[in-house]
């Protein structure tokens, strides 16, 4: 438990939690109140003491590495300010007992954020934690910045962690599923006194370290997490069975599939050059696509085919813009800043009408192959 001038809800919270274990360790995080003469009373607790606020994502991973010494495996944090129910470790031990041998896990506190009592800033940011979890990761959660949780103490204290305040929790969760582990919510009641309740959630601040943060794992998951899963993938796996299970997804409809393919086409051409990769596997993660097959038909703009769409597109905007179709192009005419405008949005126009044409036909040709060949598998014995 990690805590930072909680001295309204910290004695009410260790009493709460000895009916179920004393095996606590409280990180205090330079409190200036009462906060020490209180973890000095109780005899049943791991105390460590920051000389100064240092923020919650270093005292939690003090607290990793203080639990890992003692001899554990998994440590369940809480937070002190008394929005949780002791009686949920229940239910996060339950999971745990459950889990498979060779399974690994993390577990996060899915707080009901529907209830009258949860301030509507808190939900709002969860929502877009959870929307941004998804593109970086591929995985879905209902609730992320839940500080109720269960660790793995070997894995996270394996992770390099750089952020320092509330960010660390979604850090800490992010690479956990880059390196495998299944991270899931687990549902958990929530209580927010609003006398008592002491947050130091700086909304400004900490909402903007977490996009900052979030706009980086966009960059190196796009970039790198993802080919790089994928390459494994192919490696393993081999030609034949890649493309069966990434590309086609034979348990999919064909509607999705096509629609994956008709994504990556869309995004290939469209003028958005230099953001295709980026574009594609965030929209993918949107409407909840097959990433690999959207970003295999993306790389229709392959160098070959480059002046080919480009010159596709700059005559499409000439007709849509009433001026016809001229097989002759003269770079000379573009002999100021108006007709090089006139050209670039000529060509935008162009761009995006055969993208929307292009993926539309895609759609339909796949769309028909893929359900003759789920006939066809039907059909077989």
């Amino acid at each position: 438990m990690p805590t930072y001038n909680n001295e309204r809800s910290l004695g009410i919270v260790l009493k709460d939690l000895e009916h179920y274990t004393h095996n606590i360790v409280v990180v205090n995080d330079g409190s200036t109140d009462s906060t020490k003469a209180i973890l000095a009373a109780d005899p049943y607790i791991t105390v460590e003491h920051f000389k100064k606020n240092c923020g919650k994502g270093i005292a939690l991973k003090r607290a990793f590495k203080v639990a890992q010494e003692l001899g554990y495996d998994y440590a369940i944090s809480i937070d002190s300010d008394g929005q949780h129910y002791a009686d949920d470790l229940e239910i996060f031990l339950s999971e745990l007992e459950n889990k498979a041998p060779e399974e690994e896990i993390l577990l996060v506190g899915d707080r009901n954020m529907g209830s009258g009592n949860v301030p509507g800033k808190s939900s709002t940011g969860n929502k877009f934690s959870n929307f941004w979890y998804m593109v970086v990761t591929g995985s879905e959660l209902h609730d992320t910045q839940s500080g109720y949780r269960l660790y793995p103490l070997k894995i996270v204290n394996d992770i390099p962690l750089y952020t320092w305040k509330f960010e660390l929790e979604i850090e800490v969760i992010v690479k956990a599923s880059w390196r495998k582990v299944n991270v899931k919510n687990v549902p958990i009641k929530v209580y927010y006194d609003k006398e008592n309740r002491v947050t130091h959630f700086r909304p400004f601040w900490d909402i903007t370290r977490i996009v900052l943060l979030y706009m980086w794992f966009v960059l190196v998951s796009f970039f790198y997490i993802h080919p790089q899963n994928k390459y494994k993938d192919f490696k393993e796996k081999g030609i034949k069975r890649f493309w069966k299970e990434d590309i086609l997804k034979s348990q999919e409809s064909p509607s999705k599939k096509a629609a994956a393919i008709a994504l990556g086409i869309f995004i290939g051409i469209s003028p958005f050059w230099g953001l295709h990769t980026m574009l594609v596997f965030l929209l993918a993660a949107v409407f909840k696509l097959n990433k690999v097959s959207a970003f295999v038909f993306s790389n229709i703009s392959i160098p070959p085919f480059i002046p080919i769409i480009i010159y596709l597109s700059y005559q499409l905007g000439s007709l849509i813009s009433g001026k016809g179709i001229s097989l002759d192009l003269d770079i000379s005419q573009i002999d100021s800043a108006a007709a090089i405008y006139q050209g670039l949005r000529q060509y935008i126009i162009g761009s995006l009408c055969l993208a929307v044409i292009a993926s539309l036909l895609t759609w339909v040709v796949f769309y028909l192959l893929f359900s003759v060949s789920n006939q066809k598998q039907v059909v077989e014995p």
